[in-house]
């Protein structure tokens, strides 16, 4: 298993005093209605089976009620598991005792919350610092780490402000700077962004994105939004009434959609923005010359990129550089 992933193995969470007992029952059909109605327990999740990569982004998508936010309440064990394994670079997280779970939130994961949760009283930096202030970091060390985040979420200068004297963004970024400051191996983004004007959120994903590119996190994220989990996501996770409905990346989730549900999510997506011209990109004739694009750059990036350079096609690369195919204007709208 990959440095930092974590590997979540046949869980499940049954709501009840008795949940354990119908575990095995759920495993030979019964569905969510029928444990409600005969029994009273309410189904979280079913027979939850992914890995999330170390040092990427896993989004968990889902409509209200999927089990989504039950799911990343498992990772940092909020939430105890009815059955199951959570394992976090191979140690399961659902059997560390208190001392062990305790020292695991506090030094391994950090969690962004969709209300801010800020403390209305500390200013911006004293917010940022609390967790380290927590864990017994001197001040001048703590505010030394807390102004490096503060300015890399685009902050500094508001450091001595209060969260009232701050727009949604700028207070979710406060959250952001918070999270970051205790440098935890995992990032858990709760609906993170869902109560942002779309302008913020795009924003905000922006940011994130940014900071993703050095920090290499292990980031799950929680989200409603298929075009947030497009853009963020290079994992994906589609749940439904707290079963996983399918998994990969967004490429394979809106090329391959597993059935009806997922495809009446991925119907109305602007698909240039997700598929990238390595998968449909033709072999290469000649020697490879003329304009180069690296395999990842997406349809509607080729597109314009093609255009303003004043050409009809263009070479795509490796990671290395080497040319591997090519792709045209005519492929790019043929397969939009």
């Amino acid at each position: 298993m990959a440095s930092h992933a974590i590997e979540i193995r046949n869980l499940y969470k049954i709501f009840g005093p008795r949940g354990r007992d119908y575990v095995d029952l759920l495993k030979k059909g019964m569905g969510k209605a029928e444990l409600i109605e005969k029994h009273r327990h309410v189904l979280g999740l079913q027979d939850i089976n992914i890995t999330m990569p170390g040092s990427a982004i896993t989004v968990v998508m889902g409509l209200s009620g999927s089990g989504k936010s039950t799911l990343i309440r498992h990772i940092n064990r909020l939430i105890e598991p009815t059955a199951g394994e959570v394992l976090y670079d191979g140690n399961d997280i659902c059997k560390m005792n208190e001392k062990g779970l305790r020292e695991f939130r506090r030094h391994r994961t950090a969690m962004v919350f969709q209300k801010f949760a800020l403390l209305p009283h500390r200013t911006v930096l004293e917010n940022t610092i609390y967790g380290l202030r927590i864990q017994g970091i001197a001040r001048a060390e703590s505010e030394k780490r807390g102004m490096r985040w503060i300015e890399r979420v685009g902050l500094k200068g508001f450091e001595k402000h209060y969260p009232n004297q701050l727009s949604g963004g700028m207070q979710q970024r406060v959250g952001l700077a918070r999270a970051l400051s205790n440098d935890a191996d995992i990032l858990l983004m709760d609906e993170a962004y869902s109560a942002l004007d779309p302008l913020i959120r795009v924003d905000m994903q922006t940011v994130l994105l940014d900071l993703q590119k050095d920090l290499k996190k292990t980031v799950v994220f929680i989200t409603h939004d298929l075009d947030e989990a497009l853009r963020l996501g290079d994992k994906i996770a589609i749940l439904r009434d707290g079963r996983i409905v399918q998994q990969g990346s967004g490429q394979e989730i809106v090329l391959e959609p597993a059935n009806d549900y997922i495809a009446s999510f991925v119907k109305e997506v602007n698909r240039g923005r997700v598929i990238q011209i390595q998968t449909v990109m033709e072999p290469l004739s000649g020697e490879g010359n003329g304009l180069r694009l690296a395999g990842e750059t997406t349809l509607e990036a080729a597109a314009k990129q093609i255009s303003q350079a004043g050409e009809t096609s263009a070479v795509v690369v490796d990671a290395g550089g080497q040319p591997v195919g090519a792709v045209d204007l005519n492929i790019i709208v043929r397969r939009w």
